[in-house]
């Protein structure tokens, strides 16, 4: 392109880009790129000091591939070479918060792919026929939780194979550290780099222009001789420039804190102008008369802040803790220090948590990145993260910072109760002990584990070698994509995590969340790592005297074992067990197992059958305590009719999800969701759901009261019908 190819450029220059304010030479290379110029590189990565303008360089390109905003810019004055063609506008996906998966499923969403798997997503690029545009800004900020390293998970698992596919056109805003194992993935010629900081890609020019435009009246400036007087503008703005050495924000910081106390500034004194974003700080706490080291103390809550910032109240607290002293009266008079530094923002609102789970297959594919608990309120961040690495990185020990800061949050939960804590305190309490090496000691608490958003709680823990991670914290992270696929409030993750600590062995946990105030939907009565179930029947045994019924040996060579505490006949959560030898029928679980499994007996088969087997056999287990029975299958009596129409509850099963509904009004009263498929369900008259999969099988007792059915014809009932819960001894006892 041209200057003749437009025409309407004028003759004494182009214009700069009215956001950017330079950076040519950057915006034709980009231009290049979007119209697919030959030579131009299919995949181009951005990268640079942290500062030095990557977002904002962004910002103002995606301006002029905007169908919409482009009407609302000069593209007539400005360089043609450096306007992208007038083409819909590209997919910008964020990263910010975001974990790898989220960022592969926010792609998968906006294309519109048929992907079932992650990896899917890159075959179903690479089968179009129209390539595609993809800009990925901000990749430093990935991850909802700052130190677990998720900007290096999102050019390892997203931009490479992105930039692998050949139908992708990928531009990438990547921190330095990884450009260059991005760029590395690929021949020569399909990738450039370009570094901000290099002098190729300098814009000097540039940056006295955003420090002049800075210092105009027009922009907020006081009236000052070298505020008003354009020559006296100019001379500041290159000063300022020239000791920034080409940084931005740098330049930003040292516009705003001489804007702010513009008293007994000489625009001579070289030594007043900073040279680095530490200097911006210490020579604007100098100008307040005010110690340096006191406004780093001050910042270093807001340098540590996860999220999207910290919620105002907890400030001085983690001041206070940071500083090893009191520091409220500082922070009383130290609005006017700190204020050039900070960012209010109001916490964005999530969707609203999900009342009932979702049937979705596939990966994690939730996109949120918390549970929306901040929604509404003023929270408080540094306005750049340049800023907060320069403020953690000046402080003695880290370590011993985030330390303190845990501590304080951990001593701000009104008696220890999640349910009361800050939501900033439940959902990131995990990431700040995380980077203070504690996160192990703290993965003991079922409370923290349901009330903490399950994003950034699961993102903490991955970081974590596993050998250093206890039982608990184990169960949790089998549990997690469950958690974050299903979108669960805290009550339903809680019964999560209550049945997969039944699973794992680890009954006191599971306990401990029937005791924490959590509305719960079942209480899991016992679950046993059955292979290969592939069928479940509840039904029971006849009443016998004696000792007939004993527990059976286990499919792994032992004897199932009581509860601690309970006997037989005491009362157990879902009604009394009645005891061997009582007159009782013997409520059990009937398993469709692979012949040969220890305990297990040979399926019968109807009188004068003489068939050969299937491979298959029944084992039985006691329906409401852990223990196999050892008795004849034939024995088993099923439900009759009158019992299922009387049962208060119906099952209604999907691939991957069931659902427990109250026959009076159809509401929806458990809600189970897997991350295995179902091999078998079925659900007694008295509300106990016994659920087989890949895993095993576990049986829950509905926990909700319902309330007396109402009587109806059966041909007028109307409603979803039951699905088929079991293929068991006699099909569905839902």
């Amino acid at each position: 392109m041209s200057a003749s190819d437009e025409g309407n450029a004028a003759a004494a220059g182009y214009a700069p880009h009215p956001y950017v304010g330079g950076r040519t030479a950057v915006l034709r290379a980009l231009s290049a790129w979007r119209m697919r110029w030959p030579g131009a590189p299919r995949v181009i990565v951005l990268t640079g000091n942290p500062g030095s303008g990557r977002s904002r360089l962004l910002t103002g390109f995606l301006m002029m591939c905007d169908p919409g905003y482009r009407k609302q810019l000069p593209l007539d004055d400005l360089d043609p070479a450096t306007v992208p063609p007038d083409l819909p506008a590209p997919a910008v996906p964020s990263p910010a918060g975001r974990t790898a998966a989220q960022l592969l499923w926010l792609i998968s969403d906006h294309f519109g792919l048929n992907a079932d798997h992650t990896d899917d997503i890159f075959t179903e690029l690479a089968t179009r026929e129209e390539p595609v545009t993809l800009v990925v800004p901000d990749v430093d900020q990935a991850g909802p939780v700052r130190t677990a390293n998720e900007p290096a998970r999102v050019v390892q698992d997203v931009l490479k194979p992105l930039a692998a596919t050949e139908t992708v056109q990928l531009l990438a805003d990547v921190p330095r550290e990884l450009a260059a194992e991005l760029a590395g993935s690929l021949p020569r010629g399909q990738v450039q780099v370009i570094d901000l900081d290099e002098a190729e890609w300098a814009d000097p020019k540039g940056l006295v222009l955003h420090a002049e435009t800075a210092l105009t009246p027009e922009s907020g400036a006081p009236e000052r001789p070298y505020t008003t007087d354009p020559s006296a503008r100019r001379a500041l703005a290159e000063a300022i420039a020239a000791r920034a050495d080409g940084n931005r924000l740098t330049v930003q910081l040292a516009v705003q804190s001489l804007l702010m106390q513009p008293e007994g500034f000489d625009p001579a004194d070289a030594s007043q102008l900073p040279g680095t974003v530490g200097e911006a700080l210490d020579l604007h706490a100098r100008r307040l008369g005010a110690d340096p080291q006191t406004l780093r103390l001050l910042l270093a809550p807001l340098a540590f802040a996860e999220g999207e910032g910290l919620p105002v109240q907890l400030w001085g607290a983690l001041a206070n803790a940071v500083a090893g002293r009191d520091m409220s009266q500082d922070l009383a008079d130290g609005m006017l220090l700190a204020a050039p530094f900070i960012q209010p923002v109001e916490a964005s609102p999530d969707e609203d948590e999900n009342d009932e789970v979702e049937a979705a297959d596939g990966d994690e594919a939730s996109d949120d990145s918390g549970t929306g608990a901040d929604a509404g309120r003023t929270l408080l961040r540094l306005m750049h993260p340049g800023l907060a690495e320069e403020i953690r990185s000046a402080l003695p020990d880290t370590r011993d910072a985030q330390t303190r800061i845990a501590m304080a949050l951990l001593e701000a939960v009104p008696q220890q109760d999640w349910s009361k804590a800050d939501p900033y305190i439940r959902d990131h309490l995990a990431a700040h002990t995380l980077d203070a090496g504690l996160l192990p000691q703290l993965l003991t608490d079922p409370g923290l584990f349901a009330h903490a958003d399950p994003v950034t709680m699961r993102a903490a823990i991955e970081a974590v070698p596993l050998e250093q991670l206890g039982a608990p914290a184990r169960t949790y992270l089998r549990t997690a994509p469950l958690l974050t696929r299903s979108q669960a409030p805290a009550d339903l993750r809680a019964a999560f995590l209550e049945s997969a600590f039944v699973e794992d062995g680890l009954a006191p946990y599971a306990e401990a969340l029937h005791t924490l105030g959590f509305t719960l939907p079942w209480r899991t009565l016992w679950s046993v790592p059955l292979v290969g179930v592939r069928a479940v029947t509840t039904g029971s045994l006849p009443p016998q005297g004696g000792d007939s019924e004993t527990a059976a040996q286990a499919p792994d060579g032992t004897t199932a074992q009581v509860p601690d505490g309970a006997t037989p006949g005491s009362a157990q959560p879902g009604g009394p067990v009645p005891a061997s030898g009582t007159s009782a029928p013997r409520p059990v679980a009937a398993f469709i197992v692979p012949e040969g499994t220890p305990g297990s007996r040979t399926v019968p088969r109807p009188d004068g059958d003489d068939s050969e087997g299937d491979g298959r056999a029944l084992l039985l287990h006691d329906l409401l305590r852990p223990e196999y029975v050892d008795a004849d299958p034939a024995q088993v009596q099923l439900p009759s009719e009158q019992a299922q129409a009387a049962a208060p509850f119906g099952l209604s099963r999907g691939a991957d999800y069931l659902r427990v509904w109250a026959r009076a009004d159809r509401e929806v009263v458990a809600a189970l969701l897997s991350d295995t498929p179902f091999t078998g369900a079925d659900l007694s008259p008295d509300g106990v759901l016994v659920v087989a999969t890949a895993r095993g099988v576990t049986a829950r007792q509905i926990l909700a009261t319902p309330r007396p059915a109402t009587p109806t014809v059966p041909a007028q009932r109307t409603g979803t019908a039951d699905s088929d819960a079991s293929d068991g001894l006699e099909g569905d006892h839902s």
